[in-house]
């Protein structure tokens, strides 16, 4: 009991800290590259102070482990809830060519966090996360050789590999449109190589414009 009977005050921890953890590593890192940003740094930008940081994470490595595996499960997750619908292997892949753009523009920070800081991970976590990443990538092929059958392993991966930087490529440089525009654009380039790179893995989307007619 406090002084004058008054109960003490309960003390509760943030179920979010964690999170906010990650939300402002991923910032941080993003804008300043991950050497330059210490873990005082992050437990600022997330309002914890002291040791608290390390009550959650025990070094700035294992943040960057922490968020790559939050953005490869996620994609994964969403990949799988795609793939657990009905529909054709043309429908699967226009539905996949959604996610990846919805997760590029959604959470861009993460998304160029991933690709600029994976070398500074810890060579087995590293290896472990290139494999979920194959694993993700794998479905990708797998329906586009299902679609097109007369397609080689080694063009159906190099098409994949072409659908999804073109989705990625807006992570290099300052974009300038909105997330609607922008979506747009990206969902179109992702289409046209599919369509361009085998016999019309994917159609257009609706109300896409074509950028290079190859009829």
């Amino acid at each position: 009991m406090a002084a004058g009977g008054a109960p003490d005050a309960v003390r509760t921890r943030d179920p979010r800290r964690r999170d906010k953890i990650l939300e402002a590593a991923a910032d941080l890192i993003s804008s300043r590259g991950f050497h330059a940003v210490s873990m005082a740094d992050i437990g600022a930008e997330a309002g914890i102070t002291g040791s608290g940081i390390y009550r959650h994470f025990e070094s700035k490595a294992s943040i960057l482990v922490a968020l790559f595996d939050e953005i490869i499960d996620d994609l994964i997750t969403e990949q799988a809830s795609v793939l657990g619908g009905m529909g054709t292997a043309r429908e699967f892949l226009g539905g996949l060519v959604e996610r990846q753009v919805d997760f590029v523009v959604g959470k861009r920070e993460l998304a160029r966090v991933y690709y600029n800081e994976i070398l500074h991970l810890p060579e087995t976590d590293r290896v472990r996360l290139r494999r979920k990443q194959r694993m993700y990538v794998e479905e990708w092929v797998h329906l586009i050789c299902e679609v097109d059958p007369d397609l080689s392993d080694s063009r159906a991966r190099s098409i994949v590999q072409a659908a999804i930087g073109a989705i990625q490529s807006c992570l290099f440089y300052r974009v300038g449109l909105s997330p609607v525009d922008l979506t747009d654009v990206l969902t179109t380039a992702a289409h046209q190589v599919l369509r361009d790179g085998g016999e019309g893995i994917l159609t257009a989307p609706a109300g896409a414009r074509t950028i290079v007619n190859t009829d």
